[in-house]
């Protein structure tokens, strides 16, 4: 990479639900806490069950307490296996595998997320699942980037990196907040969409590339048709150009609204071929 990448404290959030499936945001993050030099803190917390049913019933409260047992030496699992992982690769780490109500697990994310660097969450775009609301509490709550990490990708990597860039206050906040692996990178592509949004009184990506090249960034600004579904154009143009990471605004609106509309930032995280740095 032409720079050290100049990234200090990364927060990694897992949750573990009962499956046991790997997450690959926890590799992720310890190479990048690797590449960079970086400590890392791994909140591998499950959420502590409470059935008001069980208080009358001996059987469903044993149950319930077996389940409970089961969750925390899961999360338990990953926490040693995280330090096991991070002495290896020579990363200090913290761990964190509390067994809390939602409401306490998502805080304590959130108060973390706000004293780090950045976060790294696993894609999980489901807004009815425990860990689709972690991602969206740490994205949008925490007032720090986030690198959501699709499946597949256990390996840091920056040397090409995409900009979303629409000229909006969330543009401009991830692009301030991605500096560090811009300046990082080998190239750097600015993507603007035409036709998308009224963009006439937003700053251009060319006058967003010459800011960059102050910054010794090497970056190409294009601006390229819309289309129909600037999601599926943007993954597109990531995988033709080969992208390690792609930077972009996050929007939120309602899950109803979500759910009858869709949205840009939704079908990002549901369809991206790479991992995305967001920031809100």
């Amino acid at each position: 990479m032409p720079h050290q990448l100049d990234v200090k404290n990364v927060l990694v959030v897992t949750h573990e639900e009962g499956d046991g499936g790997r997450s690959f945001a926890l590799s992720y993050g310890l190479s990048l806490a690797r590449a960079a030099g970086a400590h890392v803190t791994v909140q591998a917390g499950t959420v502590r069950l409470d059935l008001p049913s069980a208080h009358g019933s001996a059987v469903v409260a044993g149950m319930v307490a077996a389940e409970n047992r089961r969750l925390r030496e899961l999360a338990e699992r990953v926490a040693e296996q995280s330090r096991a992982d991070s002495a290896m690769a020579g990363v200090i780490c913290d761990t964190d595998a509390s067994q809390l109500s939602y409401a306490d697990l998502k805080a304590r994310a959130i108060a973390q997320a706000r004293v780090s660097d950045l976060s790294v969450v696993d894609a999980d775009p489901s807004v009815v699942t425990i860990d689709g609301g972690l991602l969206r509490a740490v994205l949008f709550d925490s007032g720090r980037p986030t690198i959501v990490v699709p499946r597949g990708h256990d390996e840091f990597r920056c040397e090409r990196v995409i900009i979303a860039w629409d000229g909006s206050a969330a543009a401009s906040r991830a692009v301030a907040s991605a500096m560090p692996f811009l300046k990082a990178a080998s190239e750097v592509e600015i993507v603007c969409y035409v036709g998308e949004k009224d963009l006439s009184r937003s700053a251009a990506g060319a006058d967003l590339a010459v800011a960059l090249v102050r910054h010794g960034v090497n970056v190409a600004a294009k601006e390229l048709p819309a289309g129909r579904d600037v999601a599926e154009r943007l993954c597109e143009q990531a995988g033709l150009y080969h992208a390690d990471l792609i930077v972009m605004g996050a929007f939120v609106h309602s899950p109803f609204h979500e759910w009858l509309f869709g949205g840009v930032t939704q079908a990002i995280l549901r369809a991206s071929p790479t991992p995305v740095l967001m920031a809100r």
